[in-house]
C-alpha cells in the first residue's frame, strides 16, 4: 500500500498494489502492521456499508465528539465520490481546512480520516456503494455534523447535492 498524508495531519490517501492476473486482481486494503509503518494507529472497530442510488447523493458532515472521536477507513465498493475531512482539532495546524479526494470502485484507493475530523461524501455516479471500517463503535446519543455548506469551512464541492437528508439540511454552523 501507498499512504500519502494529505494537508491534514494524520488524514491519507491509501492505494492499494493490487496484484493482477487473467482472473482479476487481488489486494490488501488493510493490515496493521502497514498501517502502523506509516504512522498510522488504528483498530478496526466496526464495519459500516452505504448504498447511493442517485448520483450527486450528500451525505455529511458527520463525526462524534470526544471521548468517543472515531477515525473513519473510507473506500467505494462501486461507483465513485467524491470524499472530505474537516479538521476540526482546535490544536491541528490545518484547523477548520478541508481536503477531498475522489475514491473510486475501479482505483480501490481509500481515504483514512483521523479522530477529530467531520466527515462527509458526494457521489459521483448513480448506484454508489461505500465501506466505511470504523476505529470505534458507533455510540447513540453522540453523533455530531455541520452543515455541508458552512462558509467556515467553505468546501469546494464538484457539484450541488441533488440529494440530501433532512438531518444532513439541518446541522448547525460551526460556531468555533
Amino acid at each position: 500500500m501507498t499512504f500519502t498524508e494529505t494537508k491534514i495531519p494524520g488524514c491519507f490517501l491509501i492505494e492499494p498494489q493490487p496484484w493482477r492476473d487473467d482472473r482479476g486482481f487481488f489486494a490488501r486494503i488493510y493490515c496493521p502492521d502497514e498501517f502502523a509503518a506509516a504512522g498510522i494507529d488504528f483498530t478496526l472497530a466496526q464495519s459500516n456499508f452505504s448504498r447511493n442510488d442517485k448520483a450527486f447523493t450528500l451525505r455529511g458532515m458527520h463525526f462524534q465528539d470526544p471521548p468517543l472521536a472515531e477515525a473513519k477507513l473510507v473506500q467505494v465498493a462501486r461507483g465513485a465520490i467524491f470524499d472530505v475531512a474537516v479538521d476540526l482539532r482546535p490544536e491541528s495546524p490545518a484547523f477548520r481546512q478541508w481536503v477531498g479526494v475522489e475514491l473510486t470502485a475501479e482505483k480501490i484507493n481509500q481515504f483514512y480520516i483521523p479522530e477529530g475530523c467531520a466527515h462527509g461524501f458526494l457521489t459521483l455516479t448513480a448506484d454508489t456503494d461505500v465501506l466505511y471500517g470504523m476505529g470505534r463503535r458507533y455510540v447513540p446519543g453522540h453523533a455530531r455534523g455541520y452543515r455541508y455548506d458552512d462558509p467556515a469551512f467553505a468546501i469546494a464541492w464538484p457539484h450541488s447535492p441533488a440529494s440530501l437528508s433532512q438531518a444532513d439540511q439541518t446541522w448547525p454552523a460551526f460556531a468555533g
